[in-house]
């Protein structure tokens, strides 16, 4: 079994033994790098650039400079997506966004973890959980997003966050770690117009 096949499956791999996976982060940071240095009022450079980076977008989406990842064809984002500045997203693992989801500035996405053991870990073993965003969801500045885990539809996650598990659909959550804390009703529609 190659590295890039155990790092897709969820096992232990070594992402420095596999000339492949090398070249694909290089290439990657070098995309990045173009994308993050591109003029910020060349719109059209900016999306064909964020194509080449992503695995599979829709029509409309929008991601702010800076933005970092490992690979980037392990990003699926859906129709609507917006991400503020600095979003980081180790996709060693797949990415999958839907639609609608707004992201605030300085969020990590972290498929990648290492072994708890130091003995196992410093031998540079590491591993890759996908994660999954669920649609119509917000993510409040400064929330990380630790592997493995699934936001369902119609969240909103409270800013600081450190989600760890699981955040189950049509709820508010927050929290170091990440809980829902209530269900989102009709009672959060505000006015329109009103300022709060």
């Amino acid at each position: 079994m190659t590295e890039r096949e155990k790092m897709l499956a969820g096992m232990l791999y070594d992402s420095m033994a596999e000339k492949s996976l090398v070249d694909d982060r290089q290439n990657a940071k070098k995309l990045c790098r173009e994308f993050n240095d591109a003029d910020p009022l060349d719109m059209e450079k900016r999306s064909a650039l964020m194509k080449k980076i992503l695995g599979k977008t829709k029509e409309r989406f929008w991601i702010e400079q800076p933005f970092l990842c490992d690979y980037g064809y392990n990003i699926e984002v859906g129709e609507n997506f917006y991400a503020n500045y600095n979003l980081v997203v180790l996709d060693c693992a797949k990415v999958t966004i839907g639609d609608n989801v707004f992201i605030a500035p300085n969020v990590g996405i972290y498929t990648a973890g290492h072994p708890i053991v130091a003995e196992q870990r410093n031998t540079g073993l590491e591993y890759a959980y996908p994660i999954t965003i669920g649609s119509n969801v917000w993510i409040g500045a400064g929330t990380h997003i630790c592997p493995g885990v699934t936001i369902g539809d119609n969240v909103v996650i409270g800013a600081g966050s450190v989600v760890t598990k699981d955040i189950p659909s049509n709820t508010v959550a927050y929290g170091v770690p990440c809980k829902a804390v209530r269900d989102i009703t009709d009672d959060d529609l505000m006015p329109e117009g009103e300022i709060n």
